[in-house]
């Protein structure tokens, strides 16, 4: 399987599919065909599974904090021999961007889907998560070349300062999304009137007409974009900014990195 691209980072954050799953406190729906697949396909599948997917759905398919649960999908329930799962990993579906497998990467992945999915059928009780070290696949140390070299994640953080004791504060896949996409990390916009005055506050609206921000005092203000200068300091873009350049190897990395720092 390719690693130029990150299989598991789009699935980690949209989910596979993520209408076509059922919560976690619903039966498993049993599959509409039985089948028996190779075990060496199901062990190749496996392998490729936990290195680009297990961040996301558990090293055994079940899901985990926010990770939809591939033995409860209605698209895996209803799947024959990849026909329903190929293509949405190929082509996507809704949110989930498409990636690019070879037809035995795909039969590896399906042989090993649907043997996790018999084996949580004939199981009775909870049924485990994603566990921390699910997300522990990478080197620690590569991690942090990358975080101090070509992520530049240390030219806004520190392991420190702001990231110390991060890998406490947000565990197994919550800290993931953080690393992915901060939600809720405000934009702080800086505005210059026509008089030369500055005002400074956290971004409520902006679009080519207008701009709005909260200050300090917590007063909101709106100004027309076209009497103003502004200027924004918006950190959650360089994580976004960063999302189709990570590979395989660089988000497994800088997870196990980050995970270190307790």
């Amino acid at each position: 399987m390719s690693h130029s691209r990150v299989f598991s980072c789009a699935a980690l954050l949209i989910g596979f599919a993520p209408a076509a799953w059922a919560q976690a406190d619903v039966p498993i729906p049993k599959s509409e065909v039985q089948k028996t697949y190779p075990a060496e396909a199901a062990a190749a599948g496996e392998s490729a599974f936990v290195q680009n997917c297990a961040f996301c759905h558990g090293r055994d398919t079940g899901g985990g904090e926010s990770g939809p649960d591939l033995t409860r999908s209605m698209l895996v329930t209803q799947d024959v021999d990849g026909d329903k799962i190929g293509p949405v990993i190929r082509n996507g579906k809704g949110a989930m961007p498409s990636f690019p497998v070879s037809e035995q990467e795909l039969a590896n992945l399906v042989a090993f889907i649907h043997t996790q999915k018999a084996i949580a059928e004939s199981q009775v009780g909870g049924r485990r998560g994603v566990d921390t070290e699910d997300l522990k696949t990478g080197d620690a140390g590569r991690g942090r070349a990358f975080f101090n070299g070509a992520g530049k994640c240390a030219t806004c953080h520190s392991p420190t300062g702001d990231l110390a004791g991060v890998a406490s504060k947000y565990q197994g896949l919550q800290l993931m999304q953080r690393t992915l996409y901060p939600r809720g990390a405000k934009v702080m916009l800086t505005v210059t009137l026509a008089s030369g005055e500055k005002l400074t506050g956290a971004r409520e609206y902006q679009d080519e007409f207008t701009v709005a921000l909260r200050d300090a005092a917590g007063k909101y203000r709106s100004f027309a974009m076209s009497k103003v200068k502004v200027e924004a300091d918006a950190p959650a873009e360089a994580h976004v900014e960063m999302l189709p350049k990570y590979t395989d190897g660089d988000l497994h990395d800088l997870m196990t990195y980050l995970l270190t720092l307790k």
